[in-house]
Order: structure tokens, then sequence, then C-alpha cells
């Protein structure tokens, strides 16, 4: 069974940045793609970034040039390097492995409630004005 687990997250200023991590356990089922998903307040989720298949990480538009998404294989985690944050990335942000084609799509339009993933427990990211 798959597990995925965050730390990292808290609170920041404008500007600052924080990283999170997500230790994996078990097998990333062949086809399933791993990547961070947020989800604002009264929102749904919405993709971040994720890894496609080629191994290349892919960002949504809203956070291209300042967010890095990194695997670390030897260590089996993933990690979201959150730089330059402002309020509008205020969000419980969820570890996710989701079929490839759905992680890639979500970096475009929110995540639907009847997609299948793979979700963590979530860690919230507070950035304050």
């Amino acid at each position: 069974q798959l597990q995925l687990v965050e730390s990292g997250g808290g609170s920041v200023q404008t500007g600052g940045s924080l990283t999170l991590s997500c230790t994996i356990s078990g097998f990333v089922y062949h086809g399933y793609c791993l990547g961070y998903v947020r989800q604002p307040a009264g929102q749904g989720r919405e993709g971040v970034a994720a890894i496609d298949e080629d191994g290349s990480a892919k960002y949504a538009e809203s956070v291209k040039g300042r967010f890095t998404l990194t695997r670390d294989h030897a260590t089996n985690t993933l990690s979201l390097q959150m730089n330059n944050l402002n309020p509008d990335d205020s969000a419980t942000y969820y570890c996710a492995a989701l079929p490839c084609r759905t992680a890639i799509l979500t970096l475009a339009v929110p995540l639907s409630p009847a997609d299948f993933g793979y979700f963590g427990q979530g860690t919230l990211v507070t950035v304050s004005s």
C-alpha cells in the first residue's frame, strides 16, 4: 500500500521560503506520477507541481519560477522548495500520487472530487502580507 507523509509546512511572511518534504512508502504504481496539490481554504484542490513519466518536473503557471520539485530516489523522498511566497500560496499542501494524465492536467484545471489518487495527510502553509 502506497503511503505518503508530508512535513515542513508553517507560517511565513510574503517573500519568504519554505520546503515541503514527502516520505514515500510502498510502491508507486506504473502510470502514476508524484507531485503536490494544494487546497486553499474553501476551495477545491489544484495541482502545484508534478514529475511526469519522463522524470521532468512540470509546474502550474502560478508557481513557475518560484517552486522547485525534486525527487530523491536514494531516500525515497519528494521535496517542494517554495520561494518568494505570497498570500495566494496559502493552502493545505498534499503530496500526491495520481494517474499521470491527471497529475499533469491538474496543473491547469482543478482536481475533480471524482479523480482517484493517493494523498498524504496534508500540511498547512500560511503566508501573511
